[in-house]
């Protein structure tokens, strides 16, 4: 494996709060230097990063690349480096593929796949319930042999509690976190934000009950359990609020948001515009700046891209019919730096909500700058503005709601496991 030193970058630790120029030594795909200026090291490859940070990886904890089953929209290849070339590192994968990932050999062909095309770490999450039906549970001492860290719904709730409580007992035994979808099923008809804009627009609605039912009672089977909960892709201040109460403080619940629901809201889809018809859908500003809070607070300590390329087809025809989600590793990156500037957050816990902290809830190696470690690492231009377009994006997937915005650092290399990926490498 090529040996690398990265020269005077600005080297951004947000673990250990490190900040300060100097350079990384990297051989077999591991720190072996790391600050000041290294001369003790001989590399076979020198990248300057003068002018240049030089951060963690990032670790997307949500994102669907579309194969096994759907590969006319994307596929593990062509997502996977498109990632690396947006500075994410490891990229994990909820388990509603087709086939679920419900079985190891879903999981290993996966990893297979994630092996073969050389871009982003891919971490698959094994099904909380055997093809998420709800009904019965998997082998999970299979799932974590094959290497899932956690378990998820993969957005559909398991409708039955008893099942869910189950499910929750059996994830515990093998130390699984369980990730869960906060909506109930049956509240969960509409397309957009249930409020005025839905109402003028004539769209169906989704009310911010139908989170807040979903997540108050998966907290209260949580309380029945030991198990480890975390909450995913939170939309509404009702939902931030119950996070925030006495139940949620005492069982140590974590959360993610989407970063789209920090910049958008549902008036964004007025001219029924598709790009906009997400799931969980796009609420009003007030829930907007609850989310904003919630993160400064570290209520909320983990952002995602909640990324879901689609082909044209899907996302082309009246509002309603479409399919909801948006393509994002593209922007991930970029709209987090886009916090620091609105003054949402500074830069070391910006930097964390898509680092060190989705690593620590799945106990992954990643998400750190620090001597001894895995060299998944960053190197982002902060001052090179760029335009979100057709041809700027790496993603297959082209229906990015941030059409047309301008972005102001630019992601230059990426290094998995020490491999060095440059940003303009075609995907």
């Amino acid at each position: 494996m090529t040996r690398i030193l990265i020269r005077q970058g600005r080297l951004i630790d947000p673990e250990s709060g490190l900040d300060e120029i100097g350079d990384v030594a990297i051989a077999d795909g591991r720190i072996v230097g790391l600050g000041g200026s290294i001369d003790d090291f001989t590399p076979e490859q020198t990248l300057d990063a003068t002018g240049r940070w030089v951060i963690p990886g990032l670790i997307d904890l949500s994102a669907r690349l579309r194969e096994p089953g759907q590969t006319r929209k994307a596929d593990i290849a062509s997502e996977s480096r498109a990632a690396a070339a947006a500075g994410i590192t490891t990229l994990v994968m909820p388990p509603d593929t087709a086939p679920i990932m419900d079985s190891p050999a879903v999981v290993e062909q996966v990893a297979h796949r994630a092996e073969q095309a050389a871009g982003a770490r891919v971490v698959p999450l094994g099904a909380l319930t055997q093809g998420l039906a709800g009904e019965q549970l998997p082998g999970m001492a299979g799932l974590a042999a094959a290497g899932c860290p956690a378990v998820s719904d993969g957005g559909r709730p398991v409708r039955d509690s008893q099942v869910l409580r189950n499910a929750l007992d059996y994830a515990c035994t093998y130390s699984l976190p369980a990730l869960l979808t906060p909506v109930d099923p049956y509240l969960r008809g509409g397309c957009l934000n249930d409020g005025p804009t839905a109402t003028r627009l004539g769209l169906p609605g989704v009310p911010a009950a139908a989170e807040t039912a979903g997540l108050g009672r998966q907290l209260a089977i949580a309380d029945a359990t030991r198990a480890r909960v975390h909450v995913g892709r939170l939309s509404s201040a009702d939902g931030a609020r119950l996070l925030t109460g006495e139940r949620g403080h005492q069982r140590g619940l974590s959360a993610d948001v989407a970063i789209h629901q920090l910049f958008l809201t549902d008036q964004d889809a007025m001219d029924y515009d598709t790009r906009f018809h997400l799931d969980p859908p796009l609420r009003d500003i007030v829930d907007r700046q609850a989310l904003r809070q919630a993160v400064a607070d570290r209520v909320i300590r983990i952002i995602c891209s909640d990324h879901q390329p689609h082909d044209g087809d899907a996302k082309d025809g009246p509002f309603a019919s479409t399919e909801p989600g948006a393509s994002g590793i593209d922007t991930l990156l970029p709209l987090v730096l886009r916090l620091v500037e609105d003054e949402v957050l500074p830069l070391h816990r910006a930097l964390a909500t898509v680092t060190v902290e989705p690593a620590r809830l799945l106990g992954l190696e990643g998400g750190r700058l620090g001597l001894g470690g895995a060299a998944d690492l960053t190197v982002v231009d902060p001052v090179a503005p760029w335009f979100c377009t057709h041809e700027t994006l790496k993603s297959r997937g082209r229906n990015s709601p941030f059409m047309g915005w301008e972005f102001s650092a630019r992601v230059t290399h990426t290094l998995v496991g020490g491999r060095l990926i440059r940003a303009d490498d075609p995907a």
